[in-house]
């Protein structure tokens, strides 16, 4: 692991370097390498529905969300973009009409493979999905 971490002003503008992952808007909140968590939010965008007028999160974009914001809390410790291994999203419950949270706690950054919980959370803090990703950390 790097021994310089990156501050939240350093992984928002990475975030700004990918025309897709500028799109998606994340907003960095909180960056905590000590805790190894990393804490973003995203508003709603009408691209972002799963039907037109609908107000309803579609689930890709979730989905793209957690591995983003996943690869993004080693980047946070590792200071360099990682490829994802894997990832799985549990849905728990329709985002609707709400901004989202998504909370990265890193559980592991070894030598070769990294693995990261995120939460993500509506505007009442209600849990709506969670997902488990794994990254390459191999130099």
């Amino acid at each position: 692991m790097s021994t310089e971490t990156l501050t939240r002003e350093q992984l928002q503008d990475k975030l700004s370097h990918s025309p897709f992952i500028a799109f998606l808007g994340i907003e960095v909140q909180i960056a905590d390498p000590v805790k190894q968590e990393l804490t973003v939010r995203v508003p709603l965008r009408p691209e972002f529905e799963r039907g037109r007028g609908t107000a309803q999160w579609h689930g890709g974009v979730i989905a793209a969300l957690i591995d983003t914001v996943g690869d993004y809390g080693l980047v946070m410790l590792l200071g360099r973009p990682l490829p994802t291994i894997n990832f799985r999203v549990d849905y728990l419950r329709p985002a609707v009409n709400t901004s989202l949270t998504l909370v990265a706690r890193v559980r592991r950054a070894g030598k070769s493979i990294g693995v990261v919980d995120i939460d993500v959370l509506n505007d009442q803090a209600a849990l709506v999905a969670v997902g488990r990703a794994n990254y390459s950390t191999l130099a």
